[in-house]
């Protein structure tokens, strides 16, 4: 907490998004902090107060002695503008660079600006300068970090963590790239979020749909497949090749081949010849060669299995078979049918006792046309009755290869600006008028803005595994592991801890302290 002047206080962006932490039970998901947003607490602020209009980055009057640059970075570097801005609607923000907060993209590979290492951006609502040149980490214009999640290392944190900074989160792929975000300690570090989840700050949950239209490309002919089944291809397709995943799918599958014929073309319980060597490349299946879509198009299911388990992470895995006329045999997101386009759409494997089951469900159908093309009724026109579904692709404001939208990346970043130069704002009213302003109150991630839970078997219970498994000695050890990482981050700083090679120390007091309370 920080003292101001007239005796009142205030809680600073970086000790609060730690201090609140409440440990909780990680094994809930959707259980969340008992602070509120710091923007509810503006909004009541607003309302209350009869003789001050709020501020927005519109009419706020900027002292330029709070945006001094430090000796590691000087006024010109920060003032350089290298590409275009583009200035998003209603923006009538006037500063000039030099004056702009900046934001600072931690991780560099996902710098969304081309050349150059900093750009000014021209948010709906107010500008920011953004970088990644990791000099102005301490500056006192830097006012938010923006990490990617498959590059955020606890042990790499940037230390010590600016009192005046906020950290934001981009994480759009799998829980599995790091579990460290999964856990209270570690996702209660950031301000904003943008993640699959829909419950985080700016949701992207829907990344790998393009348009509805794209479900409703026409399937082929069930004539056709039938000629395909005939000619010796397995009613089932299956083609992975990243065999050791959090989600042990392969040994759900291995069960399933018991029962019910599929041809694997992937690393993974390989079976079967892709036709010719160019569509083993995997880089054919993820640019969607449409030499490799014709060929899994002629299959009535194929298995989608994500690589990991967690609310609302879903893939091309779902939604490609769907674009090409194929029943998925789905399992991932618990949370699915809220997405899906009708009542029947896809078969989800939790729906059933064992894999025995599902593979009498897929021979029935695989034996009945009539039954089998009810799934595939949502491509028909108004054949999409999901209004959850329809809603939220209406209201997404980033598009996927949509050059009429902004891409998310450029999206998030917005959303960041937005949010601190409000943020600035309304620390300045509060700074003007502390009587009749309430203290702005940081807004801090919740767990369901990731909380992905512990891996469990594909089939079967961990107790029936050996230890000596292979999955058994991962998955279960990274997932908790990770729980110690957010914790030993979290106690460094509050310690306010500098060296980060002090990590693996936090991480052995840790150890020691739970082994002596069991």
């Amino acid at each position: 907490m920080h003292r101001t002047r007239r005796g009142s206080y205030r809680c600073l962006v970086a000790l609060c998004a730690v201090s609140l932490f409440v440990p909780i039970d990680v094994t809930q998901r959707g259980v969340s902090g008992p602070e509120e947003l710091w923007v509810n607490g503006l909004e009541d602020a607003a309302v209350n107060q009869e003789h001050e209009p709020m501020q927005t980055a519109d009419n706020i009057q900027w002292e330029p002695s709070s945006f001094q640059p430090s000796s590691a970075f000087s006024g010109a570097d920060l003032g350089t503008v290298v590409a275009d801005s583009y200035r998003g609607p209603g923006n009538n923000d006037r500063r000039i660079n030099k004056e702009l907060p900046i934001l600072l993209w931690w991780s560099e590979n996902l710098f969304p600006h081309f050349p150059g290492d900093t750009e000014r951006i021209d948010c709906p609502f107010s500008s920011c300068l953004v970088t990644k040149d990791k000099r102005v980490k301490l500056h006192k214009r830097t006012k938010s970090i923006i990490f990617y999640g498959t590059d955020f290392r606890a042990y790499e944190a940037p230390l010590p963590r600016m009192p005046h900074q906020t950290w934001a989160l981009f994480h759009e792929e799998s829980p599995m790239n790091n579990y460290v975000l999964s856990h209270s300690p570690g996702i209660r570090l950031f301000n904003y979020t943008a993640t699959f989840r829909r419950e985080s700050d700016y949701p992207l949950t829907l990344q790998w749909l393009p348009t509805i239209g794209y479900l409703q490309n026409p399937a082929v002919s069930i004539a056709e497949k039938n000629r395909w089944r005939k000619s010796g291809y397995a009613p089932v397709l299956y083609m992975q090749s990243h065999c050791d995943v959090p989600s042990d799918r392969d040994r759900y599958v291995k069960e399933l081949m018991k029962y019910l014929q599929i041809d694997s073309y992937g690393q993974c319980l390989k079976n079967r010849d892709l036709p010719n060597k160019r569509l083993e490349d995997t880089s054919t299946a993820t640019t969607e060669d449409p030499e490799f879509m014709k060929f899994t198009a002629r299959y009535k299911f194929h298995l989608a299995m994500e690589n990991a388990i967690c609310a609302d992470y879903m893939t091309e895995k779902l939604w490609r078979p769907m674009h090409l006329g194929a029943i998925p045999v789905y399992r991932g997101s618990p949370s699915v049918r809220d997405w899906m386009p009708s009542n029947l759409s896809v078969i989800l494997i939790e729906d059933f006792e064992s894999p025995k089951e599902v593979a009498e469900f897929i021979m029935s159908l695989d034996s009945d046309d009539e039954k089998y093309l009810k799934y595939l009724e949502y491509k028909k026109p108004g054949g999409t009755t999901n209004k959850f579904l329809l809603s939220s692709m209406e209201k997404r404001e980033w598009g996927v290869n949509d050059i009429t939208a902004p891409n998310y990346l450029n999206g998030f970043e917005c959303f960041v600006c937005d949010k601190e130069n409000f943020r600035a704002g309304a620390e300045k009213m509060y700074k003007k008028s502390p009587k009749k302003t309430p203290v702005p109150e940081p807004h801090i991630a919740e767990y369901n803005h990731m909380g992905c839970p512990v891996p469990v078997p594909g089939f079967g219970t961990a107790a029936e595994i050996p230890e000596s498994d292979s999955w058994m000695q991962m998955w279960p050890q990274d997932y908790w592991q990770s729980f110690d990482q957010g914790e030993a981050l979290t106690e460094m700083i509050l310690r306010n801890e500098t060296n980060q090679e002090k990590f693996w120390d936090y991480m052995h007091e840790m150890y020691i302290k739970r082994s002596m309370n069991h």
